[in-house]
């Protein structure tokens, strides 16, 4: 093989690697919106539904109880404290229930939060919506600050009844910059 053969062989690497990094790099970016599609068809990673109080029609299963169980958690970046006002709650699918959490920011600042939620069993986050929840969006806190954050949920009269226990977690990560 010749000089000239190897250099044109090496600019037809470069190239066919090129066109591989840009198709790569492609692929991943249309990843995320596929993802969270993936997610709500499946239930993988106990993604929550949303749905207005109005729209649910006040019916509900009288005949069967769901426990409800609340974990919350911070991610280690942030300094605040994170739990639940109850740990546990018996619900009726079909009816609306209130629930709580606490934080407290113990930083000398005012920092900003973002709840993310997460269902298990991941089957029965298709049957988990919130009315209202504290995260729909960032919290700020300003230092020493302590708030209780309301949730507004309904368990769906569909949920499998083979379920008979639903664990909704949160985790506060920081948001932005701090203050």
């Amino acid at each position: 093989m010749t000089g000239h053969d190897k250099k044109k062989a090496n600019r037809r690497t470069a190239t066919r690697l090129g066109v591989l990094v840009l198709a790569m790099f492609g692929f991943g970016f249309a990843l995320v919106p596929l993802y969270d599609v993936f997610c709500q068809i499946t239930g993988l990673n106990g993604k929550t539904g949303v749905v207005e109080a109005r729209s649910l029609d006040g019916s509900y299963d009288a005949s069967r109880l769901v426990t409800v169980e609340f974990v919350g958690s911070v991610n280690s970046a942030l300094p605040w404290e994170f739990v639940p006002v109850r740990y546990k709650m018996q619900v009726h699918p079909g009816k609306v229930y209130d629930a709580a959490f606490v934080a407290r920011n113990l930083a000398a600042e005012t920092r900003t939060g973002q709840a993310v939620p997460s269902v298990a069993p991941t089957a029965a986050s298709r049957y988990f919506s919130k009315t209202e929840c504290f995260c729909f969006k960032a919290q700020v806190f300003s230092a020493g600050e302590e708030r209780r954050l309301p949730l507004q949920f309904v368990i769906d009269r569909g949920l499998p009844a083979d379920i008979r226990t639903v664990t909704l977690s949160y985790t506060f990560f920081e948001h932005g910059a701090k203050g």
